[in-house]
C-alpha cells in the first residue's frame, strides 16, 4: 500500500500543474480585470494606466506567468508605468506559498480565502453529514421492505426531489418556512441586530442545509437501496442467517459493509466539492462562503483568486480520490494495490 500511496502521490504533481497552467492562461485571455473602472468616469486614462502598472498588468502575459510562479522580488518593476524603475518586486510566487493579491480586494489570496473557507466549511459539512445519516436510514429501510407501499413512497419522493432544481428546492423552503410560516430565517449568517449566538447560527443554516441535503439525500438513498437488495440475497448473507446470526447482525455486520462501496466512490467524488461551495444556495441565502467568493471573482475577472480556487479543488480531488482507493481496500479484502 505504501508504494501505491507514493505512485498516486507522484503522479498528482503533474497533473496540477498542467491545471494550474491551463487555468491561469485561460483566466489571463479571457478579459481585462479593470474593464469595469475603465468604463467609469471618475477614473481618468492615467488612472487606468496606474492601476496596471501596480497589479502588473501592463506587462506580457508569459512576464505574468513567471511573475506568478516564482515571484518578482529578484527583478526591478516600474509600478507607477512612467518607464522609471521603481524598486524590486514584492511577490515571491506560489512556490514559496505566495499566490498574489486579489485585484479587487487588495488583499492576498490566501487571507480572503482562510475567511471564506470555514463557512463554507461549516455548512458543506454540515450538509454532508445530514445526506449521509438520511441516506443510509432511507436506503436501508427501503431495501429491507422492497415494493411495499413505504418503498413505492420513498421511490416517488426521491425521483421528484432528485429532478428538481436546487434553486427552486432553496426558493420553495423560504417560502414555506419563511414566509408562511415565518419560523425561520432567511438571509445571513448571524441576525442583523442582536448577539450571533449558537443557536442563532443554527437557525441560519437549516434552510441552506435542507436544500443542499435533499437532493443528495434522493440520489445516495437510491445506489444505498439497490446495492443493499442485491447484497442481502447474496450466498453470504444466506449463510450467515443459516448459522444462526441475528438479522440485526448480519444486516449491520456483513450486508452494509459490502453495500457500502458505492457510497465511498460518491462520497470520494462529492467531498472534494465542499471547498468550491454552493454557488445557488450560499447566493440565495447569503451565505458568505467560497460559492460566493467564485462568483465574485468571474464576475470582477479576479485571476489570482479563481487560480487558487481552482488548484485547491483540484488537489482536493486527487487526495480524496487516494483515500477513496484506501477506503475500498480496507472495506473489501479482495481489492489490493500491489
Amino acid at each position: 500500500m505504501g508504494p501505491y500511496i507514493l505512485r498516486r502521490a507522484l503522479q498528482a504533481i503533474p497533473l496540477l500543474v498542467i491545471i494550474g497552467v491551463m487555468v491561469f492562461f485561460l483566466i489571463q485571455a479571457s478579459g481585462d480585470p479593470l474593464a469595469e473602472e475603465a468604463a467609469n468616469p471618475r477614473f481618468t486614462d492615467a488612472d487606468i494606466d496606474l492601476m496596471r502598472a501596480r497589479l502588473g498588468l501592463n506587462e506580457p502575459i508569459p512576464v505574468r506567468f513567471v511573475t506568478w510562479v516564482i515571484g518578482d522580488d529578484w527583478r526591478q518593476r516600474d509600478y507607477t508605468g512612467d518607464g522609471v524603475i521603481d524598486g524590486y518586486g514584492e511577490q515571491r510566487g506560489i512556490l514559496r506559498g505566495d499566490f498574489g493579491d486579489s485585484y479587487r480586494f487588495q488583499d492576498p489570496v490566501t487571507e480572503i480565502v482562510g475567511e471564506r473557507l470555514p463557512n463554507t466549511l461549516l455548512l458543506g459539512t454540515s450538509a454532508y453529514i445530514v445526506t449521509i445519516v438520511f441516506s443510509l436510514i432511507v436506503g436501508m429501510y427501503a431495501a429491507l421492505r422492497p415494493y411495499t407501499l413505504a418503498d413505492n413512497a420513498l421511490t416517488g419522493f426521491s425521483f421528484v426531489t432528485f429532478s428538481m432544481p436546487i434553486f427552486l428546492i432553496a426558493l420553495l423552503l423560504v417560502q414555506v418556512f419563511a414566509v408562511w410560516l415565518d419560523w425561520l430565517p432567511v438571509q445571513g449568517m448571524c441576525p442583523a441586530r442582536g448577539d450571533c449566538t449558537v443557536w442563532e447560527r443554527v437557525r441560519h443554516m437549516i434552510l441552506p442545509i435542507v436544500s443542499l441535503s435533499l437532493i443528495s439525500i434522493a440520489g445516495y438513498s437510491r445506489y444505498i437501496r439497490t446495492a443493499m437488495l442485491e447484497t442481502i440475497n447474496s450466498d453470504y448473507i444466506r449463510t450467515a442467517r443459516a448459522k444462526g446470526l441475528s438479522e440485526r447482525r448480519v444486516i449491520s455486520l456483513h450486508a452494509l459493509k459490502n453495500a457500502a462501496l458505492p457510497l465511498v466512490t460518491l462520497i470520494g467524488l462529492d467531498v472534494p466539492l465542499i471547498l468550491a461551495g454552493a454557488v445557488v444556495t450560499e447566493t440565495i441565502f447569503g451565505w458568505n462562503g467560497m460559492g460566493a467568493l467564485f462568483i465574485d471573482s468571474l464576475n470582477f475577472n479576479d485571476s489570482p483568486v479563481i487560480v487558487f480556487f481552482v488548484l485547491m479543488v483540484a488537489a482536493a480531488v486527487v487526495t480524496f480520490q487516494l483515500l477513496t482507493d484506501i477506503a475500498y481496500a480496507w472495506l473489501d479484502p479482495r481489492v489490493r494495490y500491489n
